[in-house]
């Protein structure tokens, strides 16, 4: 979907309200198995950075496009996207504040997504997750069990963290920019996006992880703030501003998009393996 800006200053409105055939199948069905070779890693692409405005208009919705490949050069860079707002009034004690956003994920009606939805999904794992995975929205099974990635797409996705040595029950959490289910499982619209990722950016504040890994087109779009394609959005890192700190962005493709195309597991594989050594050199 082409990102649709506002007229007067073309500002995003995210700015304002936010893996048999080659072989590594293998790899994360067997954890610890040897990686595959190194990382390409491409030419630099994306918007410049821009300071947030949450008092304009919410972006339109990106349409959907097939993901490109990829070109290697000599380097990765680090990409700056922007300083994120100062979260709502929220309690000063990180457990209470964690309860309090859980509790105003549950009753939320801020949008008209809250009339279909059978639970709201607010994510799995631990607030003091060393890693954040960013989703898109629930689907039907994750409305009914209110977790994020269940099914095939969760079990690839426990695969693949398995193999990095990492799980969504100790040092990862899980969440999604949409709360609640879209019908059909469409692309959320721009009103239910503005609405609901103020919540997301709220996570990412309490949680304050020391990586954030982004799954799909659309969460990579919405939280870098850009309508650039995803093949070009990976093998680079980005730059999420926290609290005053630096968090990198790993952009990944979304296991449902690999359960379909299982030719890109291997980029899959490697954007792990570009998130582990990104995690290694912070440490």
């Amino acid at each position: 979907m082409a990102t649709e800006r506002n007229g007067g200053d073309g500002m995003s409105a995210v700015r304002r309200a936010w893996l048999r055939e080659l072989g590594v199948e293998k790899l994360w069905n067997l954890p610890g198995t040897a990686a595959p070779a190194a990382v390409p890693e491409v030419a630099p692409v994306g918007p410049e950075p821009v300071a947030p405005n949450p008092a304009q208009e919410p972006v339109a919705a990106v349409a959907a496009v097939d993901p490109d490949r990829a070109e290697p050069v000599a380097a990765v860079q680090e990409i700056p996207v922007r300083e994120m707002p100062a979260p709502a009034a929220m309690p000063v004690d990180p457990e209470q504040a964690w309860a309090a956003l859980q509790d105003e994920v549950r009753d939320c009606m801020a949008c008209g997504l809250c009339k279909g939805r059978t639970q709201t999904v607010f994510g799995t794992g631990s607030p003091k997750a060393r890693w954040l995975l960013v989703g898109e929205a629930p689907g039907e099974q994750e409305d009914k069990q209110g977790a994020p990635f269940v099914g095939r797409s969760g079990k690839l996705l426990d695969s693949m963290l398995a193999s990095i040595a990492r799980s969504r029950q100790q040092d990862v959490f899980i969440a999604n920019v949409i709360k609640c289910r879209p019908p059909g499982n469409r692309d959320p619209l721009p009103e239910e996006v503005a609405r609901c990722s103020p919540y997301l950016m709220r996570q990412i504040s309490l949680i304050n992880p020391e990586m954030i890994l982004v799954l799909g087109r659309f969460a990579a779009q919405t939280l870098l703030e850009t309508d650039a394609r995803i093949g070009s959005l990976r093998g680079k890192v980005h730059s999420l501003s926290v609290s005053g700190r630096q968090v990198p962005v790993v952009v990944s493709y979304h296991p449902a998009y690999l359960l379909r195309s299982p030719a890109e597991k291997i980029k899959a594989w490697q954007d792990l393996q570009l998130a582990l050594s990104v995690g290694r050199a912070r440490g």
